[in-house]
């Protein structure tokens, strides 16, 4: 095992930035969903509920629609070496299964490089230890970084030794927590000509979107959920008797119509938080948002990437309905 591990930390992640951030959400009430990933015990909490919940672990189905996709981009791969860019890479279980099938095949491609990229250095540790199985340390730069607030992340790839090697960029279950005008033109920013993006949504399953909602909402309300979205608030102060977490379906969001599951702290009580000088109250009549998940149809990914420059070239949908993954380049002027 090695003593130690080489990690870039970008700006975006830097001390008084995270605290610029962590202000922002208790002055909003509008909780921004990197806190919930920032300490190592946040990490485990929510790897333990990927495991018990998210489809790509739970439904088999789900899982296989992952590697066909990855059989798919590893085919248009031309190139003799290969810069994999992981953007929310979590605990990098998916991107590690990528760096196999890349590295698998056969004479063709000799080297793999591998960026895994979250908010979190401890996610983006984890995910440094599983494709350590696959890629060498020296072609592995772990990036610690914030996708939504970092305005120079290109220029940061462009300096990375691989980034003359053509890219494979995964994004894997990240749009559902962004605001779509916020994320999607970071992505096409990113995007190069002869990139490729392997990019999965939550979907809606079923012909009626309301009801497609209201058939995936167990899936985030329930005992572990609750347990690791509370780990941001009690760090805070907060008890859990002073309220209770709650669950719901809002919309509808700009013209796709998009809903989301929304998770809100409501307080049974007055609540102070401090940071430092600062005074946050809070109270029955003033909930703070914990968390949101857009969930998409195939047709709104599909229309949504088109709007930002982004063309869908192959898709994958589980059974279930419930997860897409969405193989993009693009769009040619």
């Amino acid at each position: 095992m090695q003593s130690v591990a080489n990690v870039t930390i970008h700006a975006s992640q830097f001390p008084e930035n995270v605290r610029r951030d962590l202000m922002e959400s208790l002055r909003t009430g509008e909780v921004n969903h990197k806190f919930h990933y920032d300490s190592v015990k946040q990490t485990q909490k929510w790897l333990t509920l990927h495991q018990a919940y998210s489809p790509s672990r739970t439904d088999p189905d789900c899982a296989a629609i992952y590697d066909r996709g990855f059989e798919a981009i590893a085919a248009r791969i031309e190139a003799k070496r290969v810069h994999l860019i992981g953007l929310g890479c979590g605990g990098g279980q998916k991107d590690t299964r990528l760096l196999k099938v890349l590295s698998g095949r056969g004479n063709y491609v000799k080297e793999v490089f591998y960026t895994p990229s979250d908010v979190s250095t401890a996610m983006v540790l984890v995910a440094r230890g599983a494709a350590m199985e696959v890629v060498p340390e020296k072609n592995c730069y772990p990036l610690v970084c914030d996708l939504a607030s970092a305005q120079d992340l290109q220029e940061v790839l462009d300096k990375m030794p691989a980034a003359k090697a053509p890219r494979i960029i995964t994004f894997f279950g990240m749009i559902p927590n962004f605001e779509p005008e916020i994320i999607l033109p970071k992505l096409s920013a990113l995007l190069r000509s002869d990139d490729l993006l392997l990019f999965s949504a939550n979907l809606a399953p079923g012909d009626d979107y309301p009801a497609g909602l209201r058939k995936i909402l167990p899936l985030y309300d329930n005992a572990l959920t609750r347990d690791w979205l509370m780990t941001f608030l009690m760090d805070l102060g907060v008890e859990a008797e002073d309220g209770e977490v709650s669950f719901g379906i809002e919309g509808d969001h700009g013209d796709a119509g998009l809903k989301r599951v929304a998770a809100y702290f409501r307080f049974g009580r007055e609540k102070e938080i401090s940071i430092d000088e600062h005074r946050f109250r809070f109270g029955p009549e003033k909930p703070i948002r914990l968390f949101f998940s857009y969930r998409h149809t195939p047709e709104q990914v599909r229309s949504l990437l088109a709007d930002y420059g982004i063309n869908v070239v192959d898709e994958r949908i589980s059974t279930s309905e419930e997860e897409g993954v969405f193989l993009c380049q693009r769009a040619h002027k």
